[in-house]
């Protein structure tokens, strides 16, 4: 029931004019949303300092080569 709910909800709220693409759009966005909130939920997440040094990492190895 939760999916119809949502979908009803972003349905009133787009104007009536609306295109298929900007409800699909609307979907994704909320569903991404969603999946990251249960992904924080579940501990799944990564600290902006670790992503900070993969990325250093990354970006200095690529351009000593």
């Amino acid at each position: 029931m939760e999916a119809k709910r949502t979908v009803r909800d972003i349905l009133d709220r787009l104007p009536d004019d609306c295109s298929l693409d900007d409800v699909l759009y609307h979907l994704y966005v909320i569903s991404a949303v969603n999946r990251g909130q249960s992904e924080v939920a579940a501990g799944k997440t990564v600290s902006h300092d670790d992503v900070a040094r993969e990325l250093r990492k990354k970006w200095l190895i690529g351009a000593a080569g």
